[in-house]
């Protein structure tokens, strides 16, 4: 989601900013700026079009000098236009604030009582020339102003409610940047003689590798070669100086090139052999320690799992509980986790928390952890692609996926390797609880390690998928059915087709077919069908012929061996093998396709789809 990159220096940080935020654009944004304290005041340059306009329009302004900050705008409160987008400025009581400022200011989150401040600041003279919520933290810094811009941050901040992460720079203060977190992701930089702030690692690869992951609650004092971390002491009500370790981070040096890839998404589908191959690279036996020290206790203590999660990620929980419940024995739900936060539930302090997310910063997903944890439930894992994330400093246990940087929007390797995680945690919590014996053991083993070669045999099916996909591009609407742990999969397929072709499309239980969906079905509403050869392969048959008897299309992604042929109405695409309790992990690979291929036939933007965003960081 949006994106902060700040700096102080002695050299000219704009290269340095715009880079950042271009290493931030595949979280999702609908406007960009910068700004920076030149010539004695405050300059910015702001764009509702790509970092690149952003880029040109700085440097035809001759923007240039050596504090500043940028940000990456995904819209929430205001419609995306450049007099919402950030960096805002606030200039004091009735000041024309288009004109000239005092405080910068940029912001990642939501305010929740926005309004309120709002109408306070107005009463007090405050000119509002956006709609956004962020506009209402410049001018409440600016009121506290009093020639310290961090003691005017420090008496700020306790009035927000809500989520954040801010950046702020003041004209009367060159070389001096300060920065605030909570519920928002943000690092500092530590450089020679310089020091940055970001939203995350990667904007700031090739400038530094000394990072400081802030805690909920730290304000930074960035100046020349020198910078302090102060926490608000709640029983003193005062601010106090606290230390934070400064890790060496070899973050990506930037988005990977796209080599003989038309898209990230497409590149990132083809990576997924390597993926899996890298997520199980240190795996040469199955034990609880694979994630972390003191799994085994942990694992021995819990009697049940509940998986929290948003997205894509939901629908890689949504398949575990398939193999928890047969393989492990364990019972196990599955939570989206914007709703669980907010219902009553019945806590268990026995039962592990299993969050998921690529990014490991998913704000719903780290606040229902939070909120299970409040109820007790203090045994927490995660399934994450990113180590140094909160997610993974939040939890006592973690599965690191190794798929590396995913730029795309839409998730493709890391829900596989997701599903991996997933997997190994299911074989030792089965091993733990004495459901998994090492004839099994070795057996997953073998079929985890043949893998990214059956994977490889499934991407070899594209130009097939690339035929179907010029009949759904005409379409506007399409159906996806799966039965037993190939639900989720359906789920995620249909997914994916809205997400980057914006074609409407849901996925049901085929079970369920004559209880609702099938009133939908005619020639114009495509079904497309998984169709493994499991036990519930012959119920299957029975409904897709539901389908063919009302006129409807069927494209079936079968197994070479449930004897399903093509004929008028009926078109499948045979799998390269049958893959028995992992065959998820390889049917969800031609949906990818097929949403892909779509969405390219129909000329949307794939990799930066609209109204959404990489990184979900707001509620």
């Amino acid at each position: 989601m949006c994106g902060i990159v700040g700096a102080v220096s002695q050299r000219n940080i704009v290269p340095i900013l715009i880079e950042g935020l271009k290493r931030l654009e595949y979280r999702g944004y609908d406007s960009c700026g910068v700004a920076v304290h030149q010539d004695g005041g405050l300059r910015r340059a702001r764009s509702t079009s790509r970092v690149a306009e952003l880029q040109a329009q700085a440097e035809q302004d001759g923007i240039q000098a050596g504090t500043g900050i940028a940000h990456t705008r995904w819209a929430t409160h205001g419609a995306p236009a450049v007099h919402n987008a950030h960096p805002h400025f606030s200039a004091g009581p009735g000041a024309d604030v288009a004109a000239t400022g005092r405080i910068a200011l940029v912001h990642n989150g939501i305010i929740e009582n926005h309004d309120e401040l709002r109408a306070e600041l107005k009463a007090r003279g405050y000119v509002f020339v956006s709609q956004t919520d962020t506009e209402v933290i410049a001018h409440l810094i600016d009121q506290h102003y009093s020639g310290d811009l961090l003691d005017a941050v420090q008496q700020a901040l306790p009035r927000l409610k809500g989520a954040y992460a801010v950046a702020v720079f003041c004209r009367d203060e060159p070389h001096r940047v300060v920065a605030a977190r909570e519920g928002s992701p943000l690092v500092l930089g530590v450089g020679q003689e310089e020091n940055f702030v970001a939203s995350d690692a990667m904007a700031l690869a090739g400038v530094t590798d000394q990072i400081v992951y802030l805690e909920e609650g730290d304000v930074v004092d960035l100046q020349l070669g020198r910078y302090w971390i102060s926490q608000l002491d709640t029983r003193t009500g005062r601010y106090g100086t606290v230390q934070r370790e400064v890790k060496t981070v070899h973050a990506h040096s930037g988005a990977a090139e796209l080599g003989p890839y038309r898209h990230y998404m497409q590149k990132e589908i083809f990576e997924q052999p390597v993926a899996i191959a890298n997520t199980l690279d240190a795996v040469t036996g199955i034990s609880p320690e694979l994630f972390g020290d003191g799994a085994w206790r942990i694992f021995k203590e819990v009697d049940s799992v509940l998986i929290l999660a948003c997205g894509t990620s939901y629908y890689s929980g949504s398949t575990a509980k398939y193999w928890l419940e047969s393989i492990a024995k364990i019972p196990t739900s599955v939570e989206i986790a914007s709703e669980y936060r907010y219902r009553d539930s019945v806590p268990n302090p026995r039962t592990l928390v299993v969050t998921i997310s690529q990014s490991g910063e998913t704000a719903d997903t780290i606040a229902a952890l939070k909120h299970a944890r409040a109820q007790g439930m203090n045994h927490t894992l995660t399934i994450c692609n990113v180590a140094t994330s909160a997610m993974v400093r939040e939890c006592a246990l973690a599965y690191i996926t190794r798929a590396g940087a995913e730029i795309g929007v839409a998730s493709t390797k890391a829900f596989t390797t997701q599903l991996v995680g997933l997997f190994l945690l299911t074989l030792a919590l089965a091993q733990t609880r004495g459901h998994l014996s090492e004839a099994d053991e070795a057996r997953h083993l073998k079929d985890l390690r043949h893998l990214p070669v059956a994977v490889q045999a499934v991407l070899a099916l594209e130009p097939q998928v690339i035929a179907w996909s010029e009949e759904f591009a005409r379409k506007e609407n399409a159906l996806f059915l799966g039965r037993g742990l190939h639900y989720p999969i359906a789920l995620e397929g249909a997914l994916k087709l809205k997400e980057i072709s914006y074609i409407h499309a849901e996925a049901y239980p085929a079970g369920e077919l004559k209880h609702g969906p099938l009133a939908l079905v005619t020639a114009e509403m495509p079904v497309v069908t998984v169709a493994p050869n499991d036990a519930l392969l012959e119920k299957l048959k029975s409904n897709m012929q539901e389908v063919r008897a009302r006129g409807g299309q069927l494209y079936v992604f079968a197994d070479g061996d449930t004897a399903i042929e093509s004929e008028t109405g009926l078109h499948v695409i045979r799998m390269p093998e049958h893959y028995g309790v992992l065959s998820p992990i390889l049917h969800v690979v031609p949906l990818q396709l097929l949403a892909y291929h779509t969405a390219c036939a129909r000329g949307t933007d794939v990799d930066k789809p609209r109204n959404l965003a990489k990184s979900v960081t707001v509620e």
